[in-house]
């Protein structure tokens, strides 16, 4: 793996990883903590350093453990295929339900704050910026 690969390869973990912790606050109402998922690997005979897990969460640094990957899959509840981004991999049901959540909430946001900013707007010209950011927040197909 070239050193490219390589921090393309940890950069989209860490896009993973921050997206299972967002399922997840949204599940539970609560981030996971780093000493959460240490001990929960730990369990399972598996050890997580901070630095390590610090450099995974930030797409630092590409790190090839299958038990940390099958430890965190278990923890998160997702294939660990998912997690290492692997060719074919399906996204998890509640992971696609979230992302939907999380797209009409930034879009709702985003019309709220056109809506507050631009002030005395006709209902026309909002009904227009409406389409158009629920046109733009629309997912495209995956392949």
């Amino acid at each position: 793996m070239t050193e490219d690969e390589s921090q393309a390869a940890a950069e989209d973990l860490a896009k993973r990883l921050r997206l299972l912790m967002d399922v997840a606050v949204a599940e539970s109402g609560t981030e996971p903590t780093y000493s959460q998922i240490a001990d929960y690997l730990q369990e399972r005979g598996t050890n997580l350093s901070r630095s390590r897990w610090t450099y995974m969460v930030n797409g630092h640094r590409y790190v090839q453990d299958p038990a940390v990957f099958e430890g965190l899959a278990a923890f998160f509840d997702v294939d660990a295929a998912f997690l290492l981004g692997e060719d074919g991999a399906a996204t998890p049901e509640k992971v696609s339900a979230q992302l939907d959540l999380v797209r009409s909430m930034r879009a709702a946001k985003v019309k709220s704050y056109a809506a507050r900013t631009l002030g005395d707007i006709s209902p026309k010209a909002l009904q227009a910026i409406t389409k158009f950011l629920d046109e733009e927040m629309t997912p495209m197909p995956e392949h």
